[in-house]
């Protein structure tokens, strides 16, 4: 029987990049890894001719020879792996990325036995104020976690004792198994990978070498952060199970509304209502600032409701820069209410006094209506 295409084994095409043959490859060698097809042939037929493509069209000389000559390249003794049972060396090809696939059983130099020790990261959601969020802060935050034990100094172990070397993998933190064709090497049940066990288990903290507390640190917001910001504290999380190194600790900042500004990025908004008679005759308003100041804006005659002042540099911090964003102030004319009677007169007496020109924006939109009116009649 013909050998497969080996391009069509692992399902790409010919001109795929590495990266690409890589994933391909991992999806189906998870997919019939002999150890989730315990006497499956087929499957174990199917993982050897996946591993034989992959050795061949991983290594740049093999791929070559074989994209111009297809197997004949790898005739008469030449085959990838040559010297293995049927032309093919099964770890070759699957060794490259074994521990990408089996690294959360494997203790490959106590590697997998630190990592199962390490202390568990935590989260803390803290809010701060815009002002804040400005010029920055520093905070102080009380988190619930997990700390080194003083009584046995992370050890597990009660005072005067020792942990002594662990029997079932005789200190060496792994053990081994036959599974399938290869020999695999697991964490130690027996010590969880340290090469060690407690025969007499410290009280304060069970043999765990920590103990539950409340730990109480300082955190240093810097200016310009933004809602959803993460800070990091390296080595601040759960301590390590028995001296296993700690977590991090992982501080989310949320920045509370503002009554009156809605930041956009380093730009700050802001609605500032405004009398009828400061937006036609126009005036001067004094307007709040995020670092607590006042700014004064010159409202020019005849300003219309939804009007834009810019006020260069009032804006927030920009993280990490000596740069500001701006601020923008969105005028709305207010249309005064509870008028006296003499007020009332005024108003009426400067409506029929009224000339063209003195409301240009509903003048204009009345004309159209007009001409519509008409279009429709014709």
């Amino acid at each position: 029987m013909s050998k497969r295409d080996y391009y069509e084994v692992l399902g790409v095409e010919k001109g795929a990049s590495a990266d690409d043959l890589k994933k391909a490859y991992r999806k189906l060698a998870m997919q019939y890894h002999p150890d989730r097809n315990q006497g499956d042939k087929a499957a174990e037929q199917k993982f050897k001719e996946i591993n034989e493509a992959y050795d061949v069209l991983k290594d740049e000389q093999k791929r070559g020879a074989y994209d111009r000559f297809g197997h004949a390249a790898f005739e008469n003794g030449r085959g990838p792996g040559a010297g293995a049972a049927g032309g093919f060396d099964f770890g070759s090809g699957f060794a490259d990325i074994f521990d990408e696939m089996f690294g959360e059983f494997m203790g490959r130099g106590g590697r997998g036995a630190q990592a199962n020790n390490r202390g568990a990261d935590l989260r803390y959601n803290l809010e701060i104020t815009l002002e804040e969020a400005f010029q920055g802060t520093t905070t102080q935050v009380r988190v619930p976690t997990s700390v080194m034990c003083d009584s046995c100094g992370g050890s597990g172990a009660e005072k005067g004792s020792q942990p002594i070397t662990c029997p079932t993998c005789n200190g060496a933190g792994k053990v081994r198994a036959q599974q399938g064709f290869f020999t695999i090497e697991r964490t130690c049940p027996g010590c969880g990978g340290a090469g060690r066990v407690i025969k007499d288990p410290c009280r304060a903290c069970g043999g765990q070498g920590r103990v539950r507390k409340e730990k109480t640190l300082q955190v240093n917001i810097p200016a310009g952060v933004e809602d959803g910001t993460r800070i990091r504290l390296a080595g601040e999380g759960e301590a390590g199970l028995r001296g296993g190194s700690p977590g991090d600790l992982y501080i989310f900042l949320a920045i509370a509304p503002h009554r009156f500004f809605q930041r956009d990025g380093a730009n700050l908004h802001c609605r500032v209502p405004i009398p009828m008679t400061t937006a036609a005759l126009g005036g001067t308003i004094e307007v709040p600032t995020v670092e607590g100041t006042r700014a004064k804006i010159t409202v020019t005659p005849g300003t219309q409701s939804g009007h834009q002042f810019r006020l260069k540099g009032k804006g927030m911090t920009v993280l990490r820069s000596p740069a500001r964003g701006d601020m923008y102030i969105q005028v709305v004319v207010e249309t005064p209410v509870n008028l006296t009677k003499k007020q009332q007169e005024l108003l009426k007496e400067f409506e029929k006094a009224g000339q063209e020109g003195h409301h240009p924006e509903s003048e204009g939109f009345f004309a159209k209506v007009k001409e519509l009116w008409a279009d429709l009649k014709d």
